[in-house]
């Protein structure tokens, strides 16, 4: 969809990275700012203790607001959350999409639910982060197990990060048991936390432009392993009805993001990650205007046969 602002008008979308301690959620936000590539990021943490913004990413410093390059901004909320997030979508800020790092020890619904009192924001849902060496451990741990075992099932989209420190039989071992504890949340495996924003924020940065080859991923390394994929909703579409069957597939589905013009004529913007799905106002456009929708997909899960049909009960074609 490339950097198309229509998709997101409305709300500002909030993405909450979460997990437990030294999982990887700091290199995470560095990795999203140091690819923003023009998408206005702000990141809110607990204290400026708890993060280490990359010291070439930082501009200036003032009192509770470090600016970040490319219009960015890194804030420490402390124990006011709401009053930090009513800050940051005030008229005089102009943020693309907002970034919450939890505590180590926080659960993630917490958040989420203090996210849902404000209108003018978006949940776009709970990046958990993991560590492929320890996670299972600390789950177990008689004093924190319960702890991560909640954080792991409060998870829209799981990332299991330094895949690379454990062999093939370990990684599919943990995997499996990822699976019984959160069945149906969508697994991504990345080394020092490297993967496309669009994975992560749904980004127009990153989200593979509509009019390329429909196969083609985009240019990030890590996305040799994902699989985008361009529809045209025709107009008339019940967008409820498909973004909730696009988070309910079990076809390997991380993102879709996308404009609907539904029966009543309504624009709608349509977001999925993981297991989440919502809608949010668009700009209006004609009656008989056709939409658009861009998925992006697991390799190993991918099946346009498959994916095809299901979109086209819903109204949509491959484009």
């Amino acid at each position: 969809m490339g950097r198309d602002h229509a998709v997101t008008a409305g709300p500002t979308p909030l993405t909450l990275i979460a997990g437990y301690l030294g999982a990887g959620k700091t290199t995470l936000v560095n990795q999203l700012l140091r690819q923003a590539d023009g998408l206005r990021i702000a990141v809110l943490v607990n204290d400026f203790g708890d993060i280490d913004i990359d010291a070439e990413l930082v501009v200036a410093r003032d009192g509770p607001v470090i600016s970040l390059a490319g219009g960015c901004v890194c804030c420490s909320f402390g124990s006011d959350l709401i009053g930090a997030l009513v800050d940051l979508v005030g008229p005089s800020r102009r943020i693309d999409h907002i970034v919450v790092e939890a505590s180590g020890v926080g659960l993630p619904a917490a958040i989420a639910h203090s996210v849902a009192l404000l209108p003018e924001l978006r949940f776009d849902g709970t990046v958990l982060v993991a560590d492929a060496e320890s996670v299972r451990t600390h789950a177990e741990d008689r004093y924190v197990g319960e702890l991560v075992r909640e954080q792991l099932c409060q998870a829209d989209l799981l990332v299991l990060n330094n895949a690379d420190l454990r062999d093939a039989n370990a990684l599919q071992d943990v995997r499996a048991w990822l699976a019984t504890l959160a069945p149906g949340v969508p697994v991504l495996e990345s080394v020092h936390a490297q993967l496309p924003p669009a994975l992560v924020l749904g980004s127009h940065a990153s989200t593979p432009n509509r009019d390329r080859a429909r196969h083609e991923p985009s240019t990030d390394d890590a996305s040799a392993r994902f699989v985008s994929r361009a529809y045209r909703v025709h107009s008339g579409a019940d967008a409820r009805a498909l973004a909730r069957a696009l988070a309910e597939t079990p076809m390997g589905i991380v993102r879709a993001k996308g404009l609907v013009t539904t029966a009543d004529g309504m624009r709608r913007a349509l977001h999925v990650v993981g297991r989440r799905h919502a809608l949010a106002p668009a700009p209006q456009a004609g009656p008989a205007a056709s939409g658009r929708l861009v998925l992006i997909v697991l390799r190993e899960r991918f099946d346009a046969a498959a994916l095809d049909a299901l979109l086209a009960s819903h109204g949509a074609v491959p484009s």
